[in-house]
């Protein structure tokens, strides 16, 4: 994905992302936060935050930064914090996820929920995102990956064309995130609609 085209992408879905996106994501997103609730974490970056669905799911005791490089997403975002009172939201900044304005070590987790396959240079963005998450943190991830058989990897080849202009990449390869040395997958399973996304974890190496 090219940069500009995320940004005009994501200014065009903005206003309506919620009742489009936001509902065939809602099962991995719920999925992906619960997760997260239940681990022993205080800090957690939310990486591609959005509109914010995801914002009010979290526990309160949790201590929640949100980023995201559409500042018409991120306008969406506040309007949710301000509406609801969300008082565990710490910060939501603007923020180009390929280089990210936190020391090292500085979350317990990150969420990165359905973010990674519309993002530039996805592979430096998987990179920023571990150095910024803790050793023994955790990093979850909820995405679309490509499949290699069938009708939907078909229509995955078909739209692969139209990045640009559907703002993410249909046929985008979950070896894509798995190249990190210091990361272990310690969960994976498929999730609806169809199985079509993926809900992963990974384990930041304590080394």
């Amino acid at each position: 994905m090219e940069l500009n085209a995320v940004k005009t992408s994501y200014a065009r879905w903005a206003p309506v992302y919620d009742k489009t996106f936001g509902v065939i994501t809602d099962v991995g997103r719920r999925t992906a936060v619960e997760y997260i609730n239940a681990q022993s974490v205080s800090t957690v970056l939310e990486v591609g935050v959005g509109t914010g669905l995801a914002l009010p799911l979290y526990e309160p005791d949790l201590a929640v930064t949100g980023i995201d490089f559409s500042e018409e997403m991120l306008a969406k975002a506040q309007d949710k914090v301000d509406e609801l009172a969300i008082e565990h939201v710490t910060a939501l900044r603007h923020m180009d996820a390929r280089s990210l304005d936190f020391p090292d070590h500085s979350f317990d987790a990150v969420a990165a929920m359905h973010m990674i396959s519309v993002v530039p240079e996805p592979e430096q963005v998987m990179a920023e995102i571990t150095r910024v998450c803790k050793p023994g943190g955790i990093i979850v991830m909820t995405n679309h990956f490509a499949t290699e058989t069938g009708l939907l990897a078909r229509v995955e080849r078909f739209t692969a064309p139209f990045a640009n202009l559907l703002g993410w990449h249909s046929d985008f390869e979950i070896g894509t995130v798995l190249k990190q040395p210091n990361l272990k997958v310690v969960e994976k399973k498929s999730l609806p609609p169809i199985g079509m996304m993926t809900f992963l974890v990974f384990k930041k190496l304590e080394r």
